[in-house]
C-alpha cells in the first residue's frame, strides 16, 4: 500500500487543512493508496519546516509523498528510500533548502502563486490607502477632528492611481496578481523579473508605486540599499509583501522621516514580531500588517487544486507544477 502523509494541521485555526479538502484528496488517491492525516499541530509561520514530532516521522517511514509545511531534513531521513514528492504548503522555501534537500532527489514542490490573489489585493489597499489619503483620515478621525486641509492644499499628494507607474520587483506569482489588479485601474506596469524586465535604477527612478515581491533569496537580501531608496522618486510609495531582509529597514526609516517618500505599506520585516520599540511604529506614514498579507479562506480551494492536480502528474510521470528550483532559491 502506498501512502501520502498530509501533515498540515497548523496550530493556527485559518491555516489549517479542512475536512472538505482532506476528503477531497483522499478522493483522488487511486486503489493501492492510502491517507495518513497528521493531527498533531504543525507550525507554518514563516517558510514553515521546524522540527516535526515523532507522530510525524513514524508517518513518514515508507510514505512515497509528504505534504506538510516546510521540509526539514528529518522528513528527508526518515523516508530515505521510499519517499519520491514532498509539497510545502508555504510560499517560501529558505527553510527548506537545507543541505539534505540540495542533494536529494525527491521531487519538491511548494505553493507560490497560491497566495497572490490576497497578496495582491492588500498590496493594492495599501496603495490606496497612500494615494487617497486614508492616512490622513485615520488620523483625524482619531482625534475627532474634521480636517480637509491635507486634501486640499496645493501640494497634496493625494492623487490617483490612473496615470501613475506601478514598479513591481518580482514578477513571479505574486507580481503578476498586482500587476493586473494596477493595469486594470489605469496604472502603467514596470517589472522587474530574474531574465528581462526593466532596468531596477528605471524602476525605481519613475515609479510613483513600488511594490517588493521578489523571492528571498542570497541575491536579492538587500536589495533595496540605502542608496537605492534614496533614489526613489520623491513622493513615491513603497509596498514590501515579500520578506524584511530585502529592505534596509533603517535606510527606510530615515525616508520616511525625511518625507523623501510618501509613505510605506510593509507586511514583513527584519525581525518578526516587529519589536515594540521600532520607530515604525509610531510613523505617521507607516501602514503596518503583522505578516497577514496572505491570509484568506479562498487558499484552501486553490492549495487543495493544486494538491490534486499534481498528484495526478506524479502519477502519470508529468512534471509537476511549482517544482523548486534548488538553485536559484524558489
Amino acid at each position: 500500500m502506498s501512502r501520502v502523509v498530509l501533515d498540515l494541521a497548523d496550530r493556527r485555526p485559518i491555516w489549517t487543512v479542512p475536512d472538505w479538502a482532506v476528503d477531497r484528496v483522499r478522493d483522488a488517491l487511486p486503489a493501492g493508496w492510502e491517507l495518513t492525516r497528521i493531527q498533531a499541530p504543525a507550525d507554518g509561520s514563516g517558510d514553515g519546516g521546524r522540527g516535526p514530532v515523532p507522530e510525524v516521522l513514524e508517518a513518514v517511514r515508507g510514505a512515497r509523498v509528504y505534504l506538510g509545511y516546510g521540509v526539514p531534513p528529518e522528513i528527508l531521513e526518515a523516508g530515505t528510500g521510499t519517499l519520491e514528492w514532498v509539497h510545502s504548503g508555504a510560499a517560501g522555501v529558505g527553510s527548506s533548502l537545507h543541505d539534505d534537500m540540495r542533494r536529494s532527489s525527491v521531487l519538491f514542490t511548494n505553493s507560490a502563486g497560491i497566495h497572490g490573489p490576497p497578496m495582491a489585493e492588500t498590496v493594492l489597499g495599501m496603495i490606496l490607502h497612500f494615494m487617497r489619503g486614508f492616512d490622513f483620515a485615520l488620523a483625524a478621525q482619531g482625534d475627532g477632528r474634521w480636517d480637509q486641509a491635507p486634501f486640499l492644499a496645493a501640494d497634496t499628494p493625494v492623487t490617483e492611481l490612473a496615470g501613475s507607474t506601478v514598479g513591481i520587483l518580482g514578477y513571479g506569482g505574486i507580481g503578476r496578481e498586482v500587476g493586473g489588479r494596477v493595469e486594470a485601474l489605469g496604472a502603467h506596469v514596470l517589472k522587474l523579473r530574474r531574465s528581462g524586465g526593466d532596468p531596477l535604477e528605471r524602476i525605481l527612478a519613475e515609479s510613483h508605486v513600488v511594490v517588493v515581491s521578489v523571492p528571498d533569496t542570497p541575491d536579492t537580501r538587500g536589495l533595496l540599499t540605502r542608496d537605492r531608496l534614496r533614489s526613489l522618486r520623491p513622493g513615491a510609495i513603497l509596498v514590501n509583501v515579500s520578506r524584511g531582509r530585502i529592505v534596509d529597514e533603517d535606510a527606510l526609516v530615515e525616508c520616511l522621516r525625511e518625507g523623501r517618500i510618501r509613505g510605506a505599506g510593509l507586511d514583513v520585516f527584519q525581525k518578526e514580531p516587529l519589536s515594540p520599540d521600532s520607530p515604525l511604529w509610531s510613523l505617521p506614514n507607516v501602514l503596518l500588517t503583522p505578516h497577514v498579507s496572505a491570509v484568506s479562506r479562498g487558499f484552501w480551494r486553490r492549495e487543495t487544486e493544486l494538491i490534486v492536480e499534481n498528484f495526478s502528474r506524479f502519477l502519470e510521470g508529468r512534471p509537476l507544477r511549482n517544482l523548486v528550483d534548488r538553485e536559484a532559491g524558489y
